[in-house]
């Protein structure tokens, strides 16, 4: 299983084996994941012996997160499990960091960028709350409420999706109920020039 993650403000790359990490090679970086994934993941195989047919599946967080870097990773996935002939596993970036230590209880994630802010809601690995758009501050307000009271661990904000931690996660996951399609959790922020 190779798991990519370049979501966020880091670059990640692992291959599990029998549920155990084979190797990791992780960045962090705002800008270049076109230019660096392709070695990391070459980098990553090289560490865990693995020649690339012999990866059965390829996962990936599909967002929310940087819009380039959600491309870059979806983009890289897609083209290599096409070219393996092997299924490709989207993950939500929210559902990756909320359920990377454990998928028993209630469990959230929060992501803020500049521009907005998203949280999802986990029991027992099933979303309870799914990914959206929160108002900065509210996330709390929002959790506790579709918790009912109840405590849950939250992850975020400033965290990185563990790849290794996706790869085993993923490797369960139905390629048909996770296509790795872009998450795209509002509006693109895009000001066109005027006509004049």
């Amino acid at each position: 299983m190779l798991a990519i993650d370049s979501a966020l403000d880091a670059c990640s790359v692992a291959i599990v084996r029998d549920g155990r990490t084979a190797a990791h090679v992780s960045e962090q970086m705002t800008r270049g994941q076109a230019e660096r994934l392709a070695p990391m993941v070459r980098e990553a195989a090289e560490r865990a012996g693995v020649m690339f047919e012999q990866i059965d599946r390829v996962a990936v967080t599909t967002g929310p997160g940087s819009f380039t870097g959600v491309r870059v990773g979806l983009s890289f996935a897609r083209a290599l499990a096409l070219s393996l002939d092997k299924p490709c596993i989207g993950v939500s970036t929210l559902e990756a960091l909320a359920l990377e230590a454990g998928e028993d209880g209630l469990r959230a994630a929060l992501i803020e960028t500049p521009g907005a802010s998203y949280v999802a809601l986990y029991e027992n690995g099933a979303p309870l709350l799914a990914p959206q758009p929160v108002e900065r501050g509210e996330h709390e307000t929002l959790l506790t409420g579709a918790a009912h009271g109840r405590p849950f661990a939250l992850t975020g904000p400033g965290v990185a999706a563990n790849a290794a931690a996706l790869a085993v996660r993923a490797a369960r996951l139905d390629p048909a109920r996770y296509p790795a399609d872009p998450t795209y959790l509002r509006a693109p922020h895009v000001t066109l020039p005027s006509a004049s």
